[in-house]
């Protein structure tokens, strides 16, 4: 009763002092169109947002520890906790959203700034917002191009051939690659490409891994060629990539 009553007088207190000083928080609005906008996919909105440095901008934030790194961490957790649950909302597997918001709470747990705990808060809005969009584009593909995109992830660190995408859908070569081609816009061997490379730039920016190494983790042929695509999709060579977007802070979990 006595712990009630003090804490009632507290929150008295530190309500009079916020009328005082006129410290107001941001309009719900911009709060909500922020996670409305994660969870519907909507890359361009979100980058926008993020340009602005909104989630670090200490006007209208509210003050959760005087400490400001605390500060910092408290909000990133509530922001992830949201984003989490209007993932799942939208249709996100629930067990592959809270493995994300886990994976991202306890890269902001090992961040000593304010800058690195924005960097890792950007990368989760991302990460979460471009699976989103994926999401939403899937429900508008066929079955069989849906499973053969989810074969491809499984397998990308395989040789993939469309006749062994073919043999496992059951259809003919010939059918699956017009499908394909039709409904994502590229060829089967394009894709597959494109999704080994944006391994390689994962690999590249969150591992200390050679790049023969994440080379022969991708099935590329050798480290020439690996190079030498890499550097068509991106302009860059693996090393100056690497140069360019390695955070050290960052421990390699992505691949174990």
């Amino acid at each position: 009763m006595v712990i009630h009553m003090n804490l009632d007088r507290e929150w008295c207190r530190s309500e009079f002092i916020q009328h005082e000083i006129l410290r107001e928080h941001r309009p719900l609005e911009e709060e909500f169109n922020y996670y409305i906008a994660v969870s519907e996919g909507n890359v361009d909105y979100i980058t926008e947002n993020l340009s602005r440095h909104t989630f670090v901008n200490p006007n209208g934030m509210g003050i959760l520890s005087e400490n400001p790194l605390q500060n910092i961490r408290y909000h990133f957790v509530i922001t992830v906790a949201l984003v989490t649950r209007y993932c799942v909302e939208k249709g996100m597997e629930q067990e592959k959203a809270y493995g994300l918001s886990d994976f991202y709470i306890g890269k902001m747990d090992k961040c000593k700034t304010v800058e690195e705990i924005e960097a890792v808060h950007k990368a989760m809005s991302l990460d979460f917002c471009n699976k989103m969009l994926l999401l939403k584009k899937k429900h508008i593909l066929s079955k069989p191009i849906i499973l053969c995109m989810d074969y491809i992830y499984s397998h990308i660190h395989n040789k993939i051939t469309v006749r062994e995408l073919a043999e496992y859908l059951n259809l003919s070569e010939s059918y699956l690659s017009k499908l394909f081609c039709k409904e994502i816009g590229i060829s089967i061997s394009e894709y597959i490409m494109l999704q080994r490379i944006e391994q390689a730039k994962n690999l590249l920016c969150y591992s200390d891994y050679k790049v023969i190494d994440i080379a022969n983790y991708l099935a590329f042929s050798s480290q020439s060629h690996f190079i030498q695509t890499f550097q068509k999709y991106t302009g860059l060579t693996p090393k100056k990539y690497r140069d360019k977007n390695f955070r050290n802070n960052w421990e390699n979990t992505f691949i174990k």
